[in-house]
């Protein structure tokens, strides 16, 4: 794998700090700020709505940069927002915040792009999960880490954290990544023809379903693990990490499976195990190792998803993968925020512990989207504009 890969990971490791480290602090910052927990959950919507309909539109307005200039700027409005986050007084500017934060999450799409470009076809499964293993990380480290900074120093130092890696991050790409990348930007050229394709809009509506699944649970991630078994902050922290390492797993496994028994079968394998463990998630009330093992198990299900959906995808129209990316990572963010907006809606009939039901649904119809995709391995097809 070339070297600049494992460089993507870390990076992708900063802005998945950034974006999911509230979710386990939102005790403390709803306190910090004087609202609910509900209302401090919206700054995980306002950076999914942002990263979901305001990064495509900046990916394809830099479609004709250089791949080293986009991605530094992606990273630099990503900053941008984390230092306004850090020192946000009220709801209002950490909103602000976390838009521009959002906006500059487009990093991933154009990071993964890259990778399209720069590896074959035979490991570029494997080869996108190295890259976000990063995000995976990010549950394992970044989260326990600021959600313990979040409860020891106040809600604001986890964010602070953030914004000092990102500069590091900046420099570091700045340096090593050349000028002159040979990958295609972004742009909406061949978009008409690309949602008139059945398989390509299967995929877009697969990540958009089992996102929302996911984050009805993970959006208030903290609250329902509290919900299932009170715990102290060092307990839910070592727990975080737990969820992380079985999701950093899960990337890799996904990767492999996918290279190794095609996408579709992987992913029919792995959504089962999803909806299994979430209809499993309430019942374990009370028993903080069966808590584990159910999140343990729930994880690596969860995130083997992202390989074989991002190979499957660029399989079906290499051409056109910063595109294709770019709105599958919309996808993402809108499930993210829907995700958060339908649990926050329903909190006070289901309650936290029981979160995870809400989420079952949408997981039922992402698998659902699978008995159209009859082909164990996808083969390219050209889109033409």
């Amino acid at each position: 794998m070339p070297a600049i890969l494992y460089l993507f990971a870390l990076t992708n490791l900063v802005v998945g700090t950034g974006a999911f480290v509230m979710t386990g602090i939102l005790q403390p910052m709803s306190e910090g700020l004087g609202v609910s927990i509900a209302a401090a959950g919206q700054a995980m919507t306002a950076y999914a709505v942002a990263s979901a309909f305001l990064s495509p539109l900046v990916i394809v307005a830099t479609g004709r940069w250089q791949r080293k200039s986009a991605i530094v700027f992606s990273l630099l409005l990503f900053l941008a927002g984390a230092v306004v986050c850090a020192l946000a007084p009220s709801l209002l500017t950490l909103l602000s915040g976390r838009v521009l934060m959002g906006i500059g999450s487009m990093y991933s799409a154009l990071a993964s792009g890259l990778v399209v470009a720069m590896v074959a076809p035979a490991v570029r499964a494997r080869a996108l999960a190295l890259v976000f293993s990063g995000m995976s990380l990010s549950y394992a480290v970044g989260v326990p880490l600021g959600t313990w900074l979040g409860f020891a120093y106040g809600w604001h130092a986890p964010i602070a954290l953030v914004a000092v890696c990102c500069v590091l991050a900046v420099a570091a790409l700045a340096y090593a990544l050349p000028g002159h990348i040979q990958a295609p930007g972004a742009s909406f050229a061949g978009l008409g023809a690309v949602l008139r394709r059945g398989d390509i809009v299967r995929v877009w509506l697969r990540t958009l379903l089992y996102f929302i699944a996911i984050f009805s649970v993970f959006g208030y991630v903290g609250p329902v693990l509290q919900a299932l078994v009170p715990m102290s902050p060092q307990q839910l922290s070592v727990t975080l990490v737990l969820f992380g390492i079985s999701g950093v797993l899960g990337t890799f496994a996904g990767g492999w499976a996918s290279d190794r028994f095609g996408p579709i079968r992987t992913l029919r394998f792995n959504l089962a195990v999803f909806i299994i463990t979430m209809l499993c998630v309430p019942l374990s009330k009370g028993s903080y190792p069966l808590v584990v093992t159910i999140f343990i198990i729930w994880g690596i299900a969860g995130f083997s998803l992202g390989a074989p959906q991002m190979s499957r995808m660029t399989s079906l129209a290499p051409a056109q993968a910063p595109l294709l990316l770019s709105l599958n990572g919309s996808m993402i963010y809108l499930g993210t925020a829907l995700g958060a907006v339908a649990s926050g809606a329903l909190i006070g009939t289901v309650g936290f512990d029981r979160l995870a039901w809400v989420g079952v649904p949408f997981a039922a119809l992402a698998y659902a989207t699978l008995w159209f995709d009859r082909s164990p391995k996808s083969t390219a097809q050209p889109v033409r504009s």
